[in-house]
């Protein structure tokens, strides 16, 4: 047994560990504590996991592949509206809460204002000129922007609220001072912000919340996850998605061409979210292998969509193979809540940077870029561009 490949090849970083996709599609796997787990593979095995109510996303029955406390203890349990690290029935009342403020009309107008952000966004580069850093010129800021609007926080409010986001989602050290403060900040905010919402409703995710029986805290919480889950990955795969364009021959045009069909491809080829993990409650066979209750399997999303059993060519980007099929947002009840908000930001933001910018190219050497050879999916932290 071994822990969890971690190591990506140079030449093509955005695959997954060439280990996960070759080995079998169940697998023992030794986790960083020293206990022994599994890891999926498969989308059959992924899914079949993810599905199964006999395995549990609370974080205090988990082992880690990386990450576990340095002491050996295990972690803490989810906060009060922390429902990504809940099983039913405490996770049904907030997925059901959360899931009734996801309406028709509020995508409408979510829609019109993620084009708008966009536009200015892409307006503002322009006027700077190039070359530019995209992440920080427009990767970041329409996630970010959009988290505003979904949330309803005040216009005067938005610069230091992006601020703090921006540092608590990106590869900021957790124990350095700038972390500790902007946590400190946002956690301050965002109460005062749920006590303004009950006081003077506004039309929005957060003030449609507080006509539910949630408590200020519950509120708080889910502020939290909606903010770590809709802004760092968009940010992620609006910036390698992009960088995707300038490297693939056609893709900026398939994008111009079909944003929806294209976005699916893009979101199953990166995979943003590399792995998830579940513990089972009780002795649970999937695909002809017996996991004992109170082991973790590791699930990896990113192999998943590289399975050659269910896509062809998968370590090919392909615009024209149609939409569906991927885990890329997972499966089952813990599904991402927020996945059509981010369809329509991924789409907007790449349909008009193709059709903006069509000699949108890489301002410094590929091989130059940071971050390339380091951890289990890229995530550049920079992306110089020029046109």
């Amino acid at each position: 047994m071994t822990p969890l490949p971690m190591t990506r090849s140079a030449d093509r970083p955005f695959d997954p560990p060439r280990e996960l996709c070759d080995g079998p599609p169940l697998a023992r796997m030794t986790i960083t504590d020293g206990k022994t787990g599994w890891v999926a593979t498969s989308r059959s095995a992924v899914r079949a996991v993810l599905a199964d109510a006999r395995f549990s996303a609370r974080y205090e029955l988990m082992n880690l592949p990386a990450g576990m406390p340095p002491d050996g203890s295990t972690l803490p349990p989810a906060s009060p509206g922390d429902l990504t690290g809940l099983d039913a029935p405490e996770h049904t009342r907030y997925r059901r809460l959360l899931t009734g403020q996801f309406t028709v009309r509020r995508m409408r107008q979510l829609t019109d204002r993620v084009e708008q952000i966009v536009a200015e966004n892409l307006d503002a580069m322009r006027r700077k000129g190039p070359p530019v850093d995209l992440v920080s010129a427009f990767a970041k800021p329409v996630p970010t922007q959009t988290i505003c609007e979904l949330l309803g926080v005040p216009y005067e409010d938005r610069e230091q609220f992006a601020r703090n986001a921006v540092i608590l989602v990106s590869n900021v050290d957790p124990t350095s001072a700038e972390a500790a403060t902007a946590t400190a900040e946002f956690g301050e905010y965002v109460g005062k912000l749920v006590q303004a919402k009950r006081a003077e409703p506004t039309d929005d995710l957060l003030s449609g919340l507080t006509t539910t029986d949630l408590d200020d805290t519950e509120l708080a919480t889910i502020a939290g996850v909606l903010l770590s889950a809709g802004l760092a990955t968009t940010l992620h795969m609006i910036t390698v998605g992009a960088l995707a364009m300038t490297l693939t021959p056609g893709l900026a045009d398939a994008m111009r061409d079909d944003a929806g069909n294209t976005v699916e491809e893009l979101l199953r080829y990166m995979s943003i979210v590399p792995f998830t993990v579940r513990t089972a409650l009780e002795d649970v066979t999937v695909d002809g292998e017996l996991i004992k209750a109170g082991e973790t399997v590791t699930l990896s999303l990113h192999a998943a969509n590289r399975d050659p059993a269910v896509f062809d060519a998968p370590d090919s980007i392909r615009a024209d193979r149609g939409k569906g099929g991927h885990v890329a947002f997972g499966h089952g009840i813990h599904q991402c809540l927020g996945q059509q908000l981010a369809r329509v930001e991924l789409g907007v933001a790449f349909r008009a940077l193709a059709t903006q910018f069509p000699t949108l190219r890489l301002a410094v050497p590929f091989e130059s870029l940071p971050g390339i050879r380091e951890g289990i999916s890229f995530n550049p932290p920079e992306l110089p561009v020029t046109w």
